[in-house]
């Protein structure tokens, strides 16, 4: 089974990739802010919670993610494999999805971080605000604060995943077709 982390911080092309790659690989998307907007336009308590830490440009606590996503793995019984985009966003959150997934024989295969400037994810973010209208992508000191978030907290999940060996760093600037022949290489030889 092919199990990926696909790190970056927010807009890094995450989204863009992982839709490639799940149609090449057949694998099972799982994004923790997919699941966030979704409990959103529901309305639900998590949406309602998730929502206060994401308009405050924070992450949300790690026990309310962790369960999310465990309860996605666990109800997606016939997946090829996963495509993590967006968590483990600390730590302790990569120790338990690391510990969830040896306990059902299906360890994290890689970590494939997309690397992009600061100034260039500005424009980016601006400009998919603009277009999608999310709140938290048109305010420019939001969106610095996300990526001091993103340095101070999920930095570290990069130096977890290297200890392992299993980090790979791809440019995230360029085409996406380039971006995405840089994944797939790194994904074949290392799979």
């Amino acid at each position: 089974m092919l199990n990926i982390v696909l790190f970056g911080p927010p807009g890094a092309g995450k989204g863009t990739q992982s839709e490639k790659l799940i149609a090449r690989y057949h694998l099972t998307h799982l994004s923790t802010g997919d699941l966030f907007r979704k409990h959103i336009a529901e309305g639900t308590d998590l949406g309602r919670a998730a929502q206060r830490y994401m308009d405050e440009g924070n992450l949300v606590p790690d026990e309310v993610v962790i369960g999310m996503v465990k309860d996605k793995i666990v109800n997606t019984p016939d997946s090829q494999g996963f495509i993590f985009d967006g968590f483990p966003r600390t730590v302790a959150q990569a120790e338990a999805l690391d510990a969830f997934m040896e306990e059902n024989g299906t360890p994290i295969t890689m970590m494939l971080a997309l690397t992009v400037d600061e100034e260039e994810l500005l424009k980016r973010l601006l400009k998919r605000g603009k277009i999608s209208g999310r709140p938290d992508d048109q305010d420019p000191e939001k969106i610095r604060n996300r990526f001091a978030v993103y340095q101070r907290e999920t930095t570290p999940v990069a130096e977890y995943y290297k200890k392992q060996g299993k980090y790979h760093e791809i440019n995230g600037v360029g085409s996406i077709e380039d971006i995405f022949n840089q994944l797939t290489a790194v994904i074949d030889a290392n799979k």
